[in-house]
């Protein structure tokens, strides 16, 4: 298993145009063949100092194993998403963790 999770600090000052195309293309992302599961939500609301809760938006895709992932990154839906979204958000951070075996 290969789990590739990706936090969005989006602009404050969003259309809702961007933020309509954003979550568009953040469903697209989770549609695309090779996609075990995926999730997209936002931060809940616990309350413990160990919590990040500064992001905007979460993406949360879970591969069957390594190449699947590597196919995704390639994919020319994530590549548009890339090229149509890129401005909606001011950081990006991506955690990539794989099942121990």
């Amino acid at each position: 298993m290969f789990v590739h999770a990706v936090y969005f600090w989006l602009r404050p000052d969003l259309t809702p145009d961007e933020r309509a195309r954003f979550e568009a293309g953040l469903r697209d992302l989770c549609g695309i063949e090779g996609v075990a599961a995926g999730y997209v939500g936002s931060p809940a609301p616990t309350d413990r100092p160990v919590i990040e809760r500064g992001y905007s938006r979460a993406l949360v895709l879970v591969f069957p194993d390594a190449a699947a992932e590597a196919a995704y990154q390639v994919h020319p839906v994530h590549d548009r998403f890339r090229d149509t979204c890129a401005g909606c958000w001011t950081a990006v951070r991506i955690y990539d963790s794989v099942g121990d075996a």
